[in-house]
């Protein structure tokens, strides 16, 4: 089998086909709506905002894409995994229908607006199926195929499949689809640029100023005046408004791109039960490159994360095959209490902020539906959907136990960390390794780079206090508590910090 690349990179990110640069914020300036995340779903706010007249402002972190949305699976279905069964238990027949009819609306969107060049986009309608491998996982999906016949869900079943000798029932909601997401969000932000939006890159949003005017406050002090605010920046920024730094649990999940030996026969597909196996072709003149995806955990909790590339490339090499290696990387995503992302006001006392989070790694529909829902909020016009998302809902089952249970772990994984001895000595330290040592009797994240260079950090997450770990298939260190995670020289990758790691000095010759 061909080796395994040695550094992750998206498939979709490696084309000549990212978004121009924009520069960062330069001075202070006013606009009627600032968006906070340079993802999707900002984008897509943008876009509809825009067409509707308003003048928007984007800023992102770092670059366009560079988030959750650059490393999707992209498939834009209504399909979530095994999910409408649960939502009836939890929140009702229609609060599950409601939640079909959103994502339906953002497939529709999204289909509606790439029909006229589907080819541009990469774009299929596909089948999207959850198949079963076990006894206890075929009754999961029979159960899952009676929810969708109580909300009316379209679907077929069938008895097992080509690639996967152990699948047994595998459950299908016909008319879902595929595309390439970069290729997609460039003709949205050519025309939201085009309508007099602006974006600014390397510009994070740190704070907000509430008063008589609204100030969004960038990493480098800008302040921009404005009368909403709309928070898509994945893990919110002002997090403590709502308490989302306990209603969020982090995961991390990955994936690899292989040219298979084995043929294909289209279609999208994930396990029922774990680990979770994501199957789908890539698009356009790359269709024989398939996506395989799964191996998920909690963020900052597996340290040993090559393992993860490893396990999806054994089934891949046991499905398919594997011909050609081509990419591998992973993904971060946020999940609610309840399972259904929080959309709307970030709180009571806040109107004019809006947020949208926690997707479940289902981001091309939800982040759409978010779209959708906020340019409505924000334009004050009715949504049917407004109450299923509010973030301000709190169901008593199953939240709180959800709620006492996550935050049980934080506490556990911030007391851990400080109480736990280091990993290693720095002399121990192998080329291309990191791990918490000893550094002058202080405890340093250390890591030691293929040319033999010791990069260190204090592993003390900036957000709330929590020890990060070492994640060697990424070589980031990675938050256990809340996922925000840095590079190996300290820099943010991904909030809610939005402060860099303290850089250490130590004795190169160590």
């Amino acid at each position: 089998m061909e080796k395994r690349p040695a550094y992750s990179s998206s498939y979709w990110l490696e084309e000549e086909n990212q978004a121009g640069s924009f520069q960062p914020v330069q001075e202070d300036m006013e606009t009627e709506i600032v968006i906070a995340g340079g993802g999707l779903t900002g984008i897509t706010t943008g876009y509809l905002l825009a067409k509707k007249g308003h003048k928007v402002v984007i800023l992102e972190a770092r670059e366009l894409f560079s988030g959750t949305t650059g490393y999707t699976t992209a498939k834009v279905t209504a399909q979530h995994g095994l999910i409408y069964d649960e939502l009836i238990s939890h929140i009702g027949l229609e609060g599950a229908r409601q939640f079909y009819e959103a994502s339906n609306q953002a497939l529709n969107f999204i289909s509606t607006y790439c029909s006229s060049q589907s080819e541009k986009y990469d774009f299929s309608f596909q089948g999207a199926s959850v198949f079963a491998t076990s006894d206890d996982e075929q009754r999961q999906v029979e159960a899952e195929q009676k929810a969708y016949e109580k909300l009316d869900i379209p679907f077929e079943t069938v008895s097992g499949l080509s690639f996967d000798a152990t699948a047994k029932t595998v459950l299908t909601m016909k008319q879902q689809a595929q595309f390439h997401p970069i290729k997609y969000l460039q003709a949205l932000l050519e025309e939201f640029v085009q309508m007099g939006g602006q974006v600014f890159e390397h510009s994070p949003a740190v704070s907000v100023e509430e008063g008589s005017q609204m100030k969004v406050v960038t990493a480098t002090g800008r302040k921009i005046t404005c009368q909403k605010l709309v928070v898509g920046s994945h893990f919110p920024f002002i997090d403590k408004k709502g308490a989302y730094f306990a209603r969020l649990q982090p995961q991390r999940s990955y994936l690899i791109a292989i040219e298979p030996q084995n043929e294909f026969e289209g279609g999208m597909y994930i396990s029922a039960g774990n680990p979770v196996r994501s199957i789908r072709q890539a698009a356009g003149q790359e269709s024989s490159i398939l996506l395989i995806g799964g191996e998920g955990h909690v963020t900052g909790r597996e340290s040993n994360t090559l393992s993860s590339y490893l396990a999806l490339e054994a089934y891949a090499d046991e499905a398919f095959g594997i011909k050609r290696y081509v990419n591998r990387w992973s993904a971060q995503d946020l999940v609610t209490l309840d399972k259904v992302p929080y959309i709307g006001p970030i709180n009571q006392s806040s109107p004019n902020i809006f947020v949208a989070t926690g997707y479940r790694k289902w981001g091309m529909t939800n982040g759409t539906a978010a779209a959708l829902l906020l340019s409505d909020l924000i334009e004050e016009k009715d949504n049917p959907y407004t109450d299923l998302f509010t973030p301000s809902r709190f169901k008593a089952d199953p939240s709180i136990k959800h709620a006492f249970t996550s935050n049980i772990e934080v506490a556990g994984e911030l007391i851990k960390g400080k109480l736990e001895p280091a990993d290693k000595t720095i002399d121990e330290l192998e080329h291309d390794e990191g791990a918490i040592v000893q550094v002058n009797g202080q405890k340093t994240g250390v890591y030691k780079d293929p040319q033999g260079h010791f990069h260190a950090v204090d592993p003390t997450c900036t957000h709330m206090g929590c020890e990060c770990n070492w994640n060697d298939g990424e070589r980031t260190w990675d938050c256990p508590c809340h996922g925000s995670r840095f590079s190996y020289t300290g820099e943010v990758i991904e909030g809610p910090a939005f402060m860099s790691l303290e850089s250490i000095t130590i004795d190169q010759t160590e």
